[in-house]
């Protein structure tokens, strides 16, 4: 019986992705998510406890600056609780970007050497974030305990507002992931770039600072602004999102589509060039 024989070329121009081979090959994306689970926590002296860490004294300082000397509102709720329910949407978001921007230079053996769809490693790195987030999620039930403040019935529409911080992330990531193949000043920009983006994003401070009409709807084109109202909204039963969530899903899906067929456009080149 005569073999068929697979030939494997790199995508020209503006090809559409493959999500059917995306799924075929969905077992690597596990197993790549749990390696950088393993790695990132391996030889840390505290281990895991850093994702309890991080979120924890983020809290804290933005409790004392945001809350006690400058005296933001927080929507009526204790300030701990209100700017962490901020924090665990913010970091699910920050880490998946980081951890996706530096996802193909850190593979570079990997690229050069054995076929696969490259746009599984951004997304596996993406995936390798969740543990964090199902850790600060714990942490901020326990904290709603602290403070005796039970969810109300929107909390089912948390898995919404998950799925919106990933595509969010992984938008951002694919962009950022494929200009740093090419352009390594990415990866120093980036840091930068994401404490402008926190300082813009209402995560220590109430979006209700901000004047209604025209620049409340600019400034719910940062989409992490109706991702985090949508948050503490399903969460602890603030003022629902409203219009800020319409302009935040458009801006989020201009993301992620611009960012698949950019990395898309890019990839041919990524064994080249890493």
């Amino acid at each position: 019986m005569i073999e068929p024989t697979v030939r494997i070329r790199p995508a020209r121009g503006w090809e559409a992705i493959d999500f059917r081979e995306l799924w075929e090959f969905r077992e690597l994306v596990v197993f790549l998510s749990w390696r950088d689970v393993k790695v990132r926590y391996k030889r840390a002296a505290l281990g895991i406890a850093w994702a309890v860490l991080q979120p924890l004294m983020s809290m804290i300082i933005f409790t004392v600056i945001f809350g006690r000397v400058a005296g933001l509102p927080s929507e009526g709720l204790p300030y701990p609780l209100f700017t962490f329910a901020g924090i665990v949407p913010w970091q699910l978001f920050s880490a998946s970007v980081s951890s996706a921007s530096n996802s193909l230079v850190g593979s570079a053996q990997l690229l050069s050497k054995v076929y696969f769809p490259r746009l599984i490693i951004p997304l596996a790195s993406v995936g390798a974030t969740v543990v964090d987030f199902a850790v600060g999620l714990l942490m901020l039930a326990a904290l709603m305990a602290w403070y005796q403040h039970a969810p109300t019935a929107a909390v089912f529409f948390l898995p919404l507002f998950v799925l919106l911080a990933l595509i969010i992330a992984v938008g951002i990531g694919l962009w950022t992931s494929a200009l740093t193949v090419r352009y390594r000043d990415v990866q120093y920009v980036l840091p930068f770039a994401m404490q402008v983006l926190l300082l813009a994003s209402p995560v220590a401070y109430s979006a209700d600072v901000v004047p209604q009409g025209a620049m409340r709807v600019v400034y719910a084109v940062n989409p992490l602004v109706g991702l985090i109202q949508g948050f503490r909204w399903t969460l602890l039963g603030t003022e629902p999102p409203g219009s800020t969530i319409i302009v935040s899903i458009a801006a989020a899906l201009i993301l992620f589509v611009s960012g698949l067929m950019v990395f898309r456009r890019m990839e041919a080149t990524f064994a080249d060039v890493v």
